[in-house]
């Protein structure tokens, strides 16, 4: 199992995410370039957190349209495992991998804390070692973290069961009150159809290490691996 990590001008989480799969699983790891268009032979890309591009215009919407970006777009296509983290899910969203938007939080701050998630999903590549209803503490980071799409769009995620994780209380209660940036139906993950796009906005690379205080994030990485050797 070989990992991809998209590195563009404002991009300060893309080290967080090679020091997890180089470091720690152990994976190969290749950084690229936003300028790559060649994505190299990997099996998973990350499109990781930060600033892409200063974020100019609207977070994300610069970053589309890099090479690396478009060969990512037509990787996705093919089936391969695509990940956006943070500003990488704002960037799927962009373009067009995934459905929505991300929006500025409801109190108009940026978020910079540790939120409990519920487990939604574990049937999929990315989720398998978490259970389901699970609640796990990810750390958070952002501005426009505030998931948004219309009635008709975000009934078929739900219809299709497409939200992988939610904002919820240590409790796993999913209400307004353990909501830290409005997101429509505490929505912090969703996944494409097909299940092999994620994005969510919740950092899992920094809770993937004892010494920085937890690994429930290390447990999506982890599954990415499982399914890979089950698959072999």
């Amino acid at each position: 199992m070989k990992f991809g990590v998209i590195t563009f001008p404002g991009s300060n989480c893309d080290r967080d995410v090679v020091y997890v799969t180089r470091d720690i699983l152990e994976r190969p790891t290749h950084c690229i370039w936003h300028e790559d268009n060649d994505l190299g032979d990997v099996d998973v890309v990350v499109v990781p957190g930060g600033f892409s591009y200063g974020d100019y215009l609207r977070c994300g919407a610069v970053a589309q349209f890099s090479p690396a970006m478009r060969s990512a777009v037509e990787f996705a296509n093919q089936g391969g495992l695509v990940l956006g983290i943070c500003n990488g899910f704002q960037i799927l969203t962009e373009v067009g991998l995934l459905p929505g938007a991300l929006m500025r939080n409801r109190d108009m701050r940026f978020i910079c804390d540790r939120t409990p998630l519920k487990v939604e999903r574990t049937d999929l590549t990315w989720t398998q070692n978490y259970t389901k209803g699970q609640v796990v503490t990810i750390p958070i980071a952002h501005g426009e973290g505030c998931y948004y799409a219309d009635v008709d769009t975000l009934k078929s995620l739900e219809d299709n069961n497409q939200v992988v994780f939610r904002y919820s209380s240590p409790g796993g209660a999913v209400d307004d009150s353990s909501n830290p940036n409005g997101s429509l139906n505490n929505i912090a993950s969703i996944c494409n159809k097909k299940g092999n796009v994620l994005g969510m906005m919740p950092h899992p690379e920094r809770a993937a290490d004892t010494r920085l205080g937890g690994t429930d994030g290390l447990l999506l990485f982890e599954s990415i691996l499982a399914t890979a050797l089950s698959v072999a």
